[in-house]
């Protein structure tokens, strides 16, 4: 018997049908076995790679601090509408995961827990405290600001162009922020002499801004009064305290927070308009509510831009080589209504400069 390097040899020109019958016999009935053998395995294939591109719908986790609020929702249309502008609908092919912690710390690490074991690909933050929970909680997991404080003097980033480890996203720097509404404040009540700053003492930013108001005041020939907050449990003996000296507060300034802003919105609104006391802060929805004025960046619009952040990681991107950035656009909106009602005439140029007024 010959081999089949000594056939080749001898019919150089049997090529490629020789070398089909060597694959594939010549009979008729194994060829058509071997044939319909292959189809099997090709079809049996086909439902491992559907269950192959199902399993790699990202899912992606948002720790929310406060609780579901008409303000939130706005965020969160915001965000979802950011995530549609790139292709992306939730349960069609992207899964959000939505945990709230109801103006609470305790809960936070235990559900930034659950979501980590879901397993998710990306954790989108909202909060100072919060995102600080989440860096203790993972280093791998990349981790989304949808707002935050300061994430420089806090330690959240290295920097903002180059942030390094696993956070990005959007920060609003208010220590100048703060300044600013103190400095709208005097403009709007130029007589106000004292003014009481409502803020959380467990928000690692409130420290940050309180030192930098210090700085700005005496400019300004006001005086300050902290008046600290760690939960809802503790608004009443707050606002008293500013209640009792009526005489001496010409003005509040809050400070945004879950724990105060908008958990705590109406409550506030109510003793401000009870005391006919001044207010601002950084929060549109408080002005909505009643409150006389804020000063600061759209919150949504902040969502928006943390869906970008997703998109970009989803794609490809590290977070460490996403620079953090900041709003572009900040907003005053003034509550006229509530102007007049406290008495207060409101100077004509301030209202030519509101991006909005209330009426």
């Amino acid at each position: 018997m010959e081999l089949p390097w000594a056939l080749a040899r001898k019919y150089p020109n049997a090529g490629r049908e020789w070398a089909w019958q060597w694959v594939f016999p010549a009979r008729p009935v194994v060829r058509r076995r071997l044939t319909g053998l292959l189809v099997v395995l090709l079809l049996s294939a086909t439902p491992l790679a559907g269950e192959a591109q199902v399993a790699k719908t990202p899912r992606i986790g948002l720790l929310l601090p406060g609780s579901p609020s008409p303000e939130y929702e706005r965020r969160l249309d915001a965000f979802r509408q950011g995530l549609r502008e790139f292709g992306y609908i939730d349960k069609q092919n992207i899964l959000l995961e939505y945990r709230w912690a109801h103006a609470k710390f305790d809960p936070i690490p235990g559900l930034i827990a659950e979501l980590l074991s879901l397993p998710v690909d990306v954790l989108v933050i909202d909060g100072q405290r919060t995102a600080h929970a989440a860096k203790n909680a993972t280093s791998t997991i990349p981790i989304v600001l949808a707002l935050a404080g300061d994430v420089l003097q806090t330690g959240l980033v290295a920097s903002l162009g180059r942030p390094g480890g696993n956070i990005t996203g959007m920060t609003l720097m208010t220590t100048e922020l703060g300044a600013k509404r103190l400095a709208l404040l005097k403009e709007a009540v130029p007589k106000a002499a004292r003014v009481a700053v409502l803020r959380n003492a467990n928000n690692p930013s409130h420290h940050v801004y309180w030192q930098e108001l210090q700085v700005a005041a005496p400019k300004l020939r006001v005086k300050l009064q902290s008046v600290e907050v760690r939960g809802a449990v503790d608004l009443e003996r707050a606002l008293a305290t500013i209640g009792s000296g009526r005489s001496k507060i010409d003005g509040l300034l809050i400070f945004e927070d879950p724990v105060l802003l908008p958990a705590l919105q109406t409550e506030i609104v109510e003793f401000a308009a009870k005391h006919r006391l001044p207010t601002i802060t950084g929060l549109r929805s408080f002005v909505d509510a009643g409150g006389l004025m804020s000063f600061g960046a759209s919150f949504p619009e902040m969502f928006r831009s943390a869906a970008t952040f997703v998109v970009k990681i989803l794609r490809g991107a590290k977070p460490s080589e996403l620079p953090v950035e900041q709003p572009s656009k900040l907003e005053l909106i003034i509550n006229l209504k509530t102007a007049k009602a406290f008495g207060l005439t409101v100077p004509a140029s301030m209202l030519l400069r509101a991006d909005q007024v209330i009426e």
